[in-house]
């Protein structure tokens, strides 16, 4: 028995040149260049680092209006809402105590004329008022009413 190998007639021939092996196939990725974002750097898969798997997100619906913003708004507006009632209370007050103004300067103004009207004098002759005036010598002088 000899030791060559012989192809039969019908194999094909190896093909002759460089050949990749599957396994050993490493592909090339682009990543963003760190001192421009908008390039792309060519580099080796193997040679990057592994990163840390992205955690996952909460899909679950969320709110349409923000609790904290709702209950700030709502504090806004009732504030606005207890400043216009406090001015219309104010408001209210203030007509209040024109008008109890408003009756006492009506109640002085009947007591000043009852007061005019009762020392108005009567329809009789009217009152005599003696004076008396005493002069002496050395410019003394008195007078009694």
């Amino acid at each position: 028995m000899s030791s060559k190998h012989v192809i039969p007639a019908g194999a094909r021939q190896p093909v002759a040149g460089f050949v990749e092996l599957g396994d050993e196939h490493d592909p090339i990725v682009h990543v963003p260049d760190p001192y421009d974002p908008n390039r792309s750097v060519a580099v080796r898969r193997s040679s990057l680092q592994p990163t840390v798997p992205t955690p996952a997100r909460d899909l679950s619906p969320q709110p349409l209006i923000d609790p904290l913003a709702a209950r700030m708004f709502g504090g806004g507006v009732g504030g606005g809402v207890l400043g216009w009632g406090a001015g219309q209370f104010l408001a209210g007050a203030s007509q209040l105590v024109s008008a109890m103004t408003g009756v006492g300067s009506a109640a002085a103004a009947i007591a000043l004329l009852l007061l005019a009207w009762k020392m108005s004098p009567s329809s009789r002759a009217g009152k005599t008022v003696n004076i008396t005036n005493n002069n002496r010598w050395g410019g003394r002088s008195s007078t009694r009413a």
